[in-house]
């Protein structure tokens, strides 16, 4: 996986950055076309790809927020059925700063462990600050000093070590994320932005929520002739780079282990000036929550494309499947292998988006902006606490321009997404769910409640484990999931 790789950025999804062998991938697999992260940003986006629970359910929706006491990794599970883990590159999820804390957590081998800290420890003072800075890519960098190269050599050894085992690898890494540092020939590859004028650059944001014309004027990207369209040169060189590392591992792959899945994807994209936005934040719109998505195996047809929406939290039931290993009662996604196996099932799921705040350490950023988000092949409809809500059409607006939050023509359609939204925060134990998310300005049907729903919902368990006990008796409860 790679850090800020919008799906606008890979070429077999149309791009013009130079992406040729995460395009193999497409050519001999199955290339997920409307995929969409759980919460676009670093942190958030991990903790649902590596626990199959949502950022709220999880405790680590903000960037700097360690992983619950109680909640398994993907490397935990696997790891307790025999299946060796490692974890190559950036992890971001123990509560330590953007580099982390060096420690190896439960689940995955330490012998391999190597974020952004360990790789910061080899290298001078000097050496660090150099790594932090943008323009340190024009003092034509050795590709050896470069943290993706380093993180690819692990891999590399990983699966020489490995190759007789049953294992699951994920190789982390952290470009094309600023500072997006890349040697020559990639540095110098672009003379400008990638990318052409869409709608979603002409958008004036009168519609939309406060919050973006806030964010906009903090970008100085308010005011649409301001705006330059494309992927900045400097994130497409770096993504151009990347590609190349991970070029080096599925050679690698292909010709020893050619049984292996390869799983290609990103935490997020980059809003690069769409919308007047950038980087990524509480957005549905497609350059910052729609990310790249790519299958590739024996048994996965070649070439083919899935149309319709999915969702990152199905990527850990989807591995413990393919491993033939059973779905925890708590994970919150769903198994895709029978989608891998067959591209023309439809899973009938919609996808759930989600933002708390972009990160704890910081004031800045927009700071507590909670967002929770539904989104179908037809449909976006994204609820924002504290401001105004949005409703886009997707076959007449597909660029998300036109918000038709307040448009009677399509009351019911956003009324019914509504409900459904109301009823995953509700299965789903959303700490933050309450009668703000339902009694909205366009929504006159719904009034305050202080019993909400007036349900309890407790956690259910897997069989084996002990079962929680009902607050008003004291007894094992019967129910998860009960009035009060």
């Amino acid at each position: 996986m790679t850090d800020s790789t919008g799906f606008n950025m890979v070429g077999c999804y149309g791009s013009s950055v130079r992406t040729p062998n995460i395009d193999a991938m497409a050519q001999r697999g199955l290339l997920f076309e409307r995929a969409y992260t759980c919460q676009p940003v670093c942190g958030p986006a991990r903790s649902a790809l590596f626990t199959g629970l949502y950022p709220h359910s999880n405790a680590s929706w903000g960037n700097c927020m360690p992983l619950g006491a109680d909640v398994k990794t993907l490397g935990e599970r696997l790891s307790a059925a025999g299946i060796r883990c490692g974890y190559i590159g950036k992890w971001h999820l123990d509560g330590g700063d953007y580099f982390g804390t060096g420690v190896c957590p439960a689940g995955w081998d330490a012998a391999y462990w190597y974020d952004m800290k360990r790789y910061l420890d080899e290298l001078t003072e000097e050496e660090r600050v150099l790594s932090r800075r943008a323009s340190a890519s024009d003092l034509d960098l050795s590709p050896e000093f470069l943290y993706g190269h380093r993180v690819t050599e692990r891999a590399l050894a990983y699966l020489r070590e490995h190759r007789d085992d049953d294992f699951f690898l994920v190789v982390s890494y952290d470009e094309p994320h600023d500072p997006c540092l890349c040697p020559e020939p990639y540095a110098s590859l672009y003379d400008g932005p990638q990318g052409e004028r869409t709608p979603a650059y002409d958008d004036d944001l009168s519609s939309k929520p406060a919050y973006q014309r806030v964010w906009a004027k903090k970008a100085g990207l308010l005011r649409p002739e301001n705006r330059r369209p494309g992927i900045g040169r400097r994130l497409a060189a770096c993504q151009s780079y990347i590609d190349s590392e991970i070029g080096r591992i599925l050679d690698f792959v292909r010709g020893t282990l050619p049984d292996a899945v390869r799983l290609y994807t990103s935490d997020h994209g980059d809003a690069a000036g769409a919308h007047g936005l950038s980087a990524k934040g509480p957005s549905v719109y497609d350059e910052i929550a729609r990310v790249p998505l790519i299958f590739e195996s024996e048994g996965i047809p070649a070439g083919a494309v899935y149309p319709h929406v999915v969702s990152h939290i199905d990527l850990p039931a989807t591995v413990l499947d393919w491993f033939g290993l059973p779905r925890p009662v708590m994970l919150e996604g769903r198994s895709l292998l029978p989608q891998l196996r067959d591209p023309a099932l439809e899973t009938g799921r919609p996808v759930h988006i989600e933002f708390g705040r972009y990160e704890i350490d910081h004031d800045g950023f927009g700071g507590f902006q909670p967002m929770r988000a539904v989104v179908t092949d037809e449909y976006k409809l994204a609820i924002h606490l504290l401001d105004t809500d949005e409703f886009y059409v997707t076959a007449s607006d597909p660029y998300d321009c036109v918000n038709r939050i307040g448009d009677g023509t399509v009351a019911d359609e956003r009324d019914q997404l509504h409900d459904e939204l109301l009823e995953w925060m509700n299965v789903t134990r959303d700490p933050f769910r309450g009668y703000g998310w339902a009694c909205r300005p366009w929504r006159p049907d719904k009034s305050p409640s202080w019993d909400v729903d007036g349900f309890t919902r407790q956690r259910d368990n897997d069989p084996g484990e002990p079962r929680q006990l009902d607050y008003a008796t004291g007894l094992t409860m019967i129910s998860a999931t009960r009035k009060k």
